[in-house]
């Protein structure tokens, strides 16, 4: 059910997704993950939706990563089963964990404490059930993770595989550093080294008699341009591909053609006096994720590279010509201007509702779920 017919009666500020550019995307990732011979495993946190859930796994609902118990639940209540829970396991949330991994088939967890371990270990799981525990490694990302080169990572994953009730599920690895090479080149050569010490630590696992059975790594840089040596890996976990945004154009995963998704506003006031257009986007409608350091500001104006938005507050956006005078019977109030977000994770969490479309007719609304 869709409450208006076309993207011009749009209320705005508004967030649309091309469908046919999503199925392209989401397409394009399966047949690469089928061509080297591993497991794709879409990440939900971009878009957080059932419909776009079902074009990232071929209508399987299985196999899927999420980064909050939000999102967890979302899924399994809508029938999704093999739900990886990607995010360092938070304390407060092992029960909750718990009564998700008794409920499913499979529902795995993520660590990279001892202290995250004892907290499983102490909530024994019914039925007869094991913890599903995936290790956390940080192959030069920086962020969450034990370095593979550290003792603890090994001792960890024996911790793991030896403690009763649990199984050791696999090794996860986010190549979150890719967001910083620019050009196929750069982006492969952090996927060689991620895919190098991955494999060179599940090696040093099976050479200690502990056995990995999954290993997997993702970024959505690494996965738009894998290597041959990610065929030696058991799965991929990219998500903003479905998406992509003007970040990822940069990086060089997409082209600009790619990127599915758009925010809608409307000019509400000219100032020629400062050589200004006021449009109804602020940063709630958009984040403020690029911090205006892009060469057109906080977002790329679709079809008007001479433009720039120069600032936001929270509902208003200034626009004004990278240079000269602007023309402002060009854009008359009420007449619509398309931002391409930098982000799209961040801009989509900033929309309750996405309109999604074909060539500008609106096909269906989908609604993210929310929260942590």
């Amino acid at each position: 059910m869709v409450s208006v017919a076309s993207v011009q009666q749009l209320m705005t500020p508004a967030f649309t997704v091309d469908i046919q550019k999503v199925k392209s995307n989401a397409r394009r990732m399966i047949e690469r993950c089928q061509a080297l011979g591993v497991q794709l495993r879409p990440h939900m946190k971009t878009h957080k939706t059932l419909e776009c859930a079902d074009i990232m796994t071929g209508g399987s609902r299985r196999c899927i990563v999420v980064s909050t118990l939000a999102e967890a639940r979302f899924y399994a209540d809508r029938d999704f089963d093999d739900i990886l829970y990607a995010y360092p396991l938070p304390l407060d949330k092992v029960g909750a964990c718990a009564e998700l991994t008794e409920r499913l088939e499979m529902f795995h967890v993520l660590v990279d404490s001892e202290v995250a371990l004892a907290e499983l270990a102490k909530r024994r799981l019914r039925d007869g059930k094991s913890w599903l525990v995936w290790l956390k490694v940080d192959c030069n990302n920086g962020r969450a993770g034990v370095r593979p080169e550290d003792p603890m990572a090994l001792i960890l994953a024996k911790s793991i595989a030896q403690c009763e009730g649990m199984e050791l599920a696999g090794v996860y690895v986010h190549c979150g550093n890719s967001y910083s090479a620019t050009g196929v080149k750069e982006i492969q050569a952090v996927a060689q080294d991620t895919t190098t010490a991955v494999l060179e630590f599940v090696e040093k696992l099976e050479k200690a008699g502990v056995s990995c059975p999954r290993y997997s790594i993702g970024s959505t840089p690494s996965c738009s341009h894998p290597i041959p040596d990610m065929g030696r890996l058991t799965e991929l976990h990219p998500g903003n591909y479905v998406f992509y945004d003007v970040q990822q154009v940069m990086i060089g995963s997409c082209q600009m053609e790619d990127v599915a998704v758009r925010v809608l506003t409307r000019v509400i006031g000219h100032y020629p006096h400062r050589n200004q257009l006021l449009v109804d986007c602020g940063w709630t409608g958009l984040s403020l994720h690029s911090l205006g350091m892009l060469p057109t500001g906080y977002a790329v104006i679709d079809g008007h590279p001479e433009l720039k938005l120069v600032g936001m507050t929270q509902e208003h956006g200034k626009i004004e010509p990278a240079s000269g005078k602007l023309d402002f019977e060009k854009f008359p109030l009420g007449s619509f201007i398309s931002l391409i977000p930098y982000h799209a994770c961040a801009t989509a969490a900033m929309h309750p509702v996405y309109y999604v479309h074909s060539e500008g007719r609106i096909v269906a609304e989908w609604r993210p779920t929310r929260g942590w």
